[in-house]
């Protein structure tokens, strides 16, 4: 796929479409192209990943319990900019992009596959107050403390372990001084659960990064203390699902 050729589809009404403020789109890692080129990265998957009840069945049923679980955690009213790293199969960024909407807010999306953007882009109604931005999650072209919150859902256990690093590092820099940063990924199962054993290998194969959220301590999705005010933990599905809710100090 030739990312310099792709142009988004413009935006109804006149509303804008950011796509990056550097001269040329920033290249596709080429962990995505190794690992997730079948999920991600190729111009049909969306067409075969963009079905709710086959994400739904990926999580083992818990896809919009997580959904409401981000949501609960960033709250009804969203006024404001929102930042959403990564777009997401399913219905999460409608329902985000509707409360959003209510409260007065707007939602940047950012994300560094084109076929991704224009997924998305598909999805949202025109009046969606929602920009797209193709960019790296891990050097983000934004400037410190734009946002008001930013929410990751289900990209960390995606990413090379330094390049989980920089989207953290990067997360905390965009949003303001006591904004808020929802986490929403895998976590290590408890030693009972069944699945601990049976899909970790699935994930080493398929998502061969994914299995450091379950062997390490949960802090590996944590930014440093010392740019935190406050951090929220729970767990979901017997601990295999983690929501971390903190504000930035």
């Amino acid at each position: 796929m030739n990312a310099d050729a792709f142009v988004l589809p413009p935006r109804p009404k006149g509303e804008e479409i950011v796509r990056t403020t550097t001269a040329a789109p920033p290249p596709i890692p080429s962990y995505l192209h190794q690992h997730y080129w079948w999920a991600y990265v190729h111009p049909s998957a969306p067409k075969v990943f963009e079905r709710p009840w086959l994400v739904d069945l990926i999580l083992w049923g818990n896809y919009r319990r997580l959904i409401d679980a981000a949501m609960a955690a960033l709250g009804q009213k969203l006024p404001g900019r929102s930042l959403q790293i990564a777009c997401v199969y399913g219905e999460l960024t409608r329902l985000l992009s509707q409360r959003i909407a209510q409260s007065g807010g707007t939602l940047d999306v950012l994300d560094i596959l084109p076929v991704q953007l224009a997924n998305l882009r598909a999805k949202l109604p025109a009046d969606a107050p929602v920009s797209l931005l193709q960019q790296d999650s891990s050097a983000m072209d934004i400037p410190d403390a734009t946002y008001d919150r930013v929410l990751l859902f289900f990209l960390l256990h995606e990413q090379p372990a330094d390049v989980r690093r920089a989207t953290l590092a990067e997360a905390q820099r965009v949003v303001k001084p006591g904004g808020q940063i929802v986490i929403v990924d895998f976590s290590r199962p408890k030693a009972w659960h069944p699945l601990r054993y049976l899909w970790l290998p699935v994930l080493t194969v398929l998502e061969p990064f994914a299995p450091d959220l379950w062997r390490n301590d949960e802090r590996i999705c944590l930014p440093p203390a010392e740019g935190t005010r406050s951090v929220k933990r729970r767990t979901y599905f017997g601990g295999m699902y983690q929501l971390i809710d903190l504000i930035r100090a």
